[in-house]
């Protein structure tokens, strides 16, 4: 493994953890910086929104400057990011924090890839990438976890000083290690990421990306205070709650693509939105008890990231029926869509526990009947890819 390669996934390590360790440390947050709840998870929203425009926008802007000088430019976003969420003195100036390392995680994983596979022999190209992304998994294994236990024991701000710091060793060992003279690849031209949102197919699968994502954080944003205001936990509780939930998320993405590549993305993603949204139902119920509750995170962290390969695998076949000349392009807008979907379920997550009528037990089941549109909209899509293969071949379908 080239030790570029290391630089690459220590900066995907460094980026999974400032994304989601915040989820952890929403009451700490709120308390410290003298806001409410919903206020404290409008910085996940902000931080997502920042990614979503990141990847298509700021990619296709700095498409043809060379790959080196981008991932050393998002590297020191990212770490002057963190180093103002450390020192932030208001509530507003996270914000801004927040937005800006946004912005670098979408361009860095938008380029990473193509990085990567510059790095090997084509035939290593998808291991490359993999070992890329592995960053990102422990992160959500390992990162979360420290990073609410850091926060919880010596305050939020020390969190992001050492996301910082693990940032900077990033960049450093990507300015020494990554060579200069990578292969440059086509610029993904605004044009092209258009052309694929004029395609009704894929703007249905990029819905369902959104809204089966987003059913999940219309909750799990506001996890940390449902563990401690109705399960009863201790915040110091939480951060190993959040290590059972990334090595169920980890378990879960490699369920999910095996499930995938098995029976084919449409029935994976039918058998994970149901598992989701029931789990999502059930927490309503068992949050109230300590043990049922971490048992139901377990399962949950399984589902939620499950859907990832699916989602992908199934926008690449249709990019390559409808757009073939932007695969790329369309696989680069999927993770936008993610992102849309943590911002609008975290935002609206907010909106439930501000409600006056509502309250933090009420972000559960309505994320499951959102993960619901999001089943629907799967099975709709399945039909649709039966109606056209019918119509492509009849012969065949009658066979069938």
């Amino acid at each position: 493994m080239p030790l570029a390669l290391l630089a690459l996934t220590l900066s995907a390590f460094a980026i999974g953890t400032t994304e989601f360790v915040i989820v952890g440390l929403i009451p700490t947050m709120a308390t410290d910086l003298n806001v409410s709840v919903p206020s404290a998870g409008l910085l996940v929203s902000l931080y997502a929104l920042g990614v979503a425009i990141g990847a298509p926008v700021l990619t296709a802007l700095t498409g043809k400057w060379n790959r080196k000088k981008v991932l050393l430019a998002v590297m020191s976003l990212f770490v002057a990011g963190n180093l103002l969420a450390w020192q932030a003195p208001s509530y507003n100036t996270l914000i801004l924090a927040r937005i800006l390392t946004g912005l670098a995680h979408g361009v860095f994983f938008s380029i990473g890839s193509t990085i990567a596979t510059g790095l090997v022999s084509k035939e290593k190209a998808a291991s490359a990438i993999a070992i890329m992304f592995t960053g990102l998994t422990v992160a959500l294994v390992t990162g979360v976890p420290l990073g609410t236990y850091i926060g919880q024991t010596f305050g939020w701000q020390a969190t992001f000083l050492i996301v910082a710091i693990l940032g900077l060793i990033a960049l450093i060992g990507s300015a020494l290690l990554v060579p200069s003279n990578l292969k440059q690849p086509p610029a993904a031209k605004l044009s092209a990421q258009l052309k694929v949102l004029t395609q009704p197919r894929l703007l249905l699968v990029y819905a369902i990306t959104a809204l089966g994502y987003g059913g999940t954080f219309t909750a799990f944003t506001f996890l940390a205070p449902i563990l401690q205001d109705v399960s009863g936990f201790n915040p110091s509780a939480i951060g190993i709650i959040m290590l059972v939930y990334g090595v169920s998320v980890a378990i879960g993405n490699i369920w999910g693509g095996k499930m995938a590549d098995k029976m084919g993305p449409i029935k994976a993603l039918t058998v994970i939105f149901s598992g989701l949204a029931t789990v999502l139902f059930v927490f309503n119920f068992t949050a109230y008890n300590s043990i049922a509750a971490v048992v139901t995170i377990l399962v949950w962290g399984a589902f939620a990231f499950g859907n990832v390969p699916g989602l992908q695998v199934y926008v690449v076949s249709l990019a390559e029926k409808h757009t073939p000349e932007a695969v790329d392009v369309a696989s680069g807008l999927n993770i936008a869509a993610f992102n849309v979907g943590i911002a609008i379920g975290s935002w609206g997550g907010g909106m439930i526990v501000a409600h006056e009528s509502l309250g933090l037990m009420h972000t559960p089941w309505i994320g499951g009947v959102v993960v619901i549109v999001a089943l629907l909209l799967t099975r709709f899509s399945g039909a649709l890819d039966k109606r056209a293969q019918q119509h492509d071949c009849p012969a065949q379908a009658e066979a069938a």
